[in-house]
């Protein structure tokens, strides 16, 4: 029985598992936006949101232990100049998963992982356009079809 083991395990060993999810954070941090599979997406939300915090506390020892995990030093940048600030004054969950349908070729069920700033930042830049209004009413002339339609 897994009492209290804490995570998921992937299939993967422990070396891959690490390797996975510095590459997810990666990706989070530089797009804002990833598109996984939901038990990666979940599993994804502890490691990116420990980073946020490390971003929060921007000291000397928070940089180090950020670019030890990640190894990356445009995206410690990005972390503790650009998002870190934005999460300022909310306590956690700095990450949201969203269920995004099934993959085609397996129907692993997939996710978006994303900032939780982000979607409200997304929404103001973009405003949607209106549809323009479809028209019911036939045209002068009846297309063959419509001819065939009330003829028959």
């Amino acid at each position: 029985m897994r009492h209290l083991n804490q995570g998921r395990k992937l299939n993967r060993t422990a070396s891959h598992r690490k390797a996975l999810f510095r590459n997810l954070v990666l990706s989070l941090i530089r797009h804002e936006r990833i598109r996984t599979t939901d038990a990666k997406a979940k599993e994804l939300r502890r490691y990116a949101d420990r980073m946020v915090t490390l971003g929060k506390r921007g000291d000397l020892s928070a940089r180090r232990l950020a670019f030890a995990f990640m190894q990356s030093r445009d995206a410690v940048k990005k972390l503790f100049d650009e998002i870190a600030p934005r999460f300022k004054e909310r306590a956690g969950g700095y990450t949201r998963v969203v269920k995004f349908g099934v993959r085609r070729g397996d129907a692993a069920p997939i996710s978006i992982v994303e900032f939780t700033g982000t979607a409200e930042k997304a929404d103001a830049k973009k405003p949607r356009k209106k549809k323009a209004a479809r028209r019911d009413t036939p045209t002068a002339e009846p297309t063959p079809r419509q001819r065939r339609a009330v003829a028959g």
